[in-house]
């Protein structure tokens, strides 16, 4: 690979919201012109992307005309035309507007809980009328500032039943949809529900249709708790739940950065990326990110080429890890297995147990056993540094 030029197999996509950050912030105005939807595809297209993804409102805003709506997709339906992108997953907005203050399914007004799931299925729909497969959610505003203000129970309860009813309104219109759980610890409330992957999890068992459901863990979101995120996405895969994912980076316990990808964290971008190709991941790398508010529109595609050229630079460093022959031999050492275990492996009996029971291990021998990581890990280093 010596270009590292992004292709249609990679599945690299980006959301409108990203490339179409204007540069805002809450100390500042934004430093960019706002572009259309068809605009950001065509930029996109540029730097060769495969797909693009929106909220609603990213596309529609939640307070335009039909006659506004119907120009909006004709001319974002003839930029995918015209560049070939596809629309792989699509979400809902249910954080921006002041309606939203207290939360969408979890708030405490009646109404807006309907309101939440009225505005849902309309974007379903939207999804859906773009052969989007992945519907995502992430619950910004479900959380509180005070413990004081919600029963954390009966918020459960009301995500559950959203999700329920959701799920059956996919089934009962035949789109053929999967949902995705997006975990956040805080920002913009104060402390948000299911704030983590593994909380994620956790609640997808407690539906009425799990098999509807995974997660789209985020490297920052992950990362502002101080968590490892290549082990959350190793814990979604296993489970069989990694159904999206969103790429960026981030310093760990600082507000949620969204950098380009591998900017900060280029050791744990290498283990991740390395993760989703031993393992034949086949969906979609999707970067939740944006250029800094420093840069113009030729900054912006900057920052997606960097983004999709990162990825394809460590996907090669992870093909050099596998294939370096010292790395492996130690790799070997490490992991050597005599055959002397075997007969206490696997599925529980009672004579496997009394028999391990029995056994007389070397303590001492087995706490002086040296592991080499020191030496693993250097070279791992002097790989991505490039002197391997």
């Amino acid at each position: 690979m010596s270009n590292y030029e992004p292709k249609a197999e990679h599945k690299f996509t980006f959301g409108l919201w990203t490339v179409g950050n204007v540069g805002r912030d809450p100390f500042g105005a934004p430093t960019r012109a706002t572009l259309a939807p068809h605009e950001l595809v065509y930029l996109l297209g540029e730097v060769g992307a495969y797909g693009v993804n929106f909220h609603d409102n990213d596309l529609i805003p939640i307070d335009a005309t039909t006659a506004e709506r119907d120009q909006i997709l004709k001319d974002f339906k003839k930029a995918l035309a015209d560049t070939g992108l596809k629309v792989p997953m699509a979400t809902t907005n249910l954080f921006y507007d002041p309606a939203f203050k207290d939360g969408a399914f979890t708030s405490n007004d009646p109404r807006v809980r309907a309101y939440a799931l009225q505005k849902t299925m309309n974007a379903i729909d939207l999804g859906a009328e773009f052969g989007a497969e992945i519907y995502v959610f992430w619950g910004g505003r479900e959380g509180t500032e005070s413990d004081a203000t919600k029963d954390p129970i009966e918020s459960i309860k009301r995500s559950r039943e959203a999700m329920n009813f959701l799920c059956e309104y996919v089934q009962d219109k035949g789109y053929g949809m999967k949902f995705a759980l997006e975990a956040k610890p805080n920002e913009p409330r104060g402390d948000i529900y299911n704030s983590t992957t593994g909380h994620m999890l956790a609640f997808i068992e407690t539906l009425d249709h799990p098999e509807m459901v995974g997660v789209n863990p985020e490297v920052a979101h992950e990362h502002m708790a101080g968590l490892n995120f290549t082990h959350g996405v190793a814990q979604a895969m296993e489970a069989g739940k990694l159904f999206h994912i969103d790429l960026n980076d981030q310093a760990f316990g600082r507000y949620d950065q969204d950098f380009r990808f591998g900017m900060v964290n280029l050791k744990s971008a290498f283990f991740l990326v390395k993760l989703l190709e031993d393992n034949k991941y086949d969906g979609n790398r999707h970067y939740d990110a944006h250029a800094f508010r420093t840069e113009d529109y030729e900054g912006v595609k900057d920052f997606a080429r960097g983004c999709m050229r990162t990825y394809l630079i460590l996907k090669e460093k992870a093909e050099q890890f596998n294939q370096d022959a010292e790395i492996q031999a130690l790799l070997a050492e490490i992991n050597a297995d005599d055959g002397a275990m075997d007969a206490y492996k696997g599925a529980y009996s009672a004579d496997k147990a009394a028999a391990l029971k029995a056994v007389d291990f070397d303590r001492a021998a087995l706490g002086a056993r040296g592991m080499k990581y020191e030496r693993l890990d250097q070279l791992t280093v002097e790989l991505l540094l490039g002197v391997r």
